[in-house]
């Protein structure tokens, strides 16, 4: 992803990290706010009611942030016999994304400004370490919406199918999922970041009022 490119410069590099760090954070507080304000409390009790990033890294995730420019962070337990409906399981997987949307509309308040101001982004530090961090969270966003288990786009889709069916797509949706990356890498194709592009160029729009590319 992008994210590859910015290597060349260690300082947005470090600073799109630090963003996506940032937004995973975020992204799994919201999963266990939600998971607890719905009546489970399974992740209050595991600690992951909290907004300390170290709380919610994943060890593969982080390895391919640091390697492939892209991640995630370790899935927030949830019981879903303890929720109150079975539609509450679609809030609590779509509560990191809206978090993740949230923080980039607060973020992207100055960005906007400059944008109608036709201040460049590119021309200050600041706005371009802002910019950064909101792409940070549209690229979590959109990379999370992808209906392929484990990430939460999944979720939706679960509501739709058999019990057997989503027992059987959890199973092998992550080897799905890797075998993509994979073979984006082999190929040279980029699958995931072909459904992930309009995504984040119209939510770049929205935020920013300028559009984000990953190609």
């Amino acid at each position: 992803m992008f994210l590859l490119n910015l290597f060349s410069q260690p300082l947005f590099a470090v600073i799109a990290i630090v963003g996506l760090l940032l937004a995973i954070t975020v992204h799994e507080f919201a999963h266990a706010w939600m998971a607890n304000y719905l009546g489970d409390p399974t992740a209050k009790h595991m600690g992951r009611l909290t907004l300390n990033p170290f709380k919610h890294l994943d060890p593969l995730g982080t390895l391919f942030l640091l390697v492939a420019g892209f991640g995630w962070g370790k899935p927030v337990p949830y019981n879903p016999s303890n929720l109150k409906s079975d539609g509450d399981e679609v809030k609590v997987a779509l509560a990191g994304v809206s978090a993740n949307l949230i923080f980039a509309l607060i973020l992207g308040i100055p960005l906007r400004i400059a944008t109608a101001m036709h201040v460049p982004i590119d021309s200050n530090v600041w706005l371009m370490t802002l910019s950064l961090v909101v792409e940070m969270n549209l690229v979590l966003i959109a990379f999370n919406i992808i209906p392929i288990p484990p990430l939460d786009g999944s979720k939706v889709i679960f509501q739709f199918i058999s019990f057997d069916a989503r027992m059987a797509y959890e199973r092998y949706g992550p080897i799905i999922l890797f075998g993509l990356i994979i073979a984006s890498t082999v190929f040279g194709f980029p699958f995931l970041v072909r459904f992930m592009e309009p995504i984040i160029r119209v939510l770049s729009f929205v935020v920013k009022g300028t559009y984000t590319s990953l190609l």
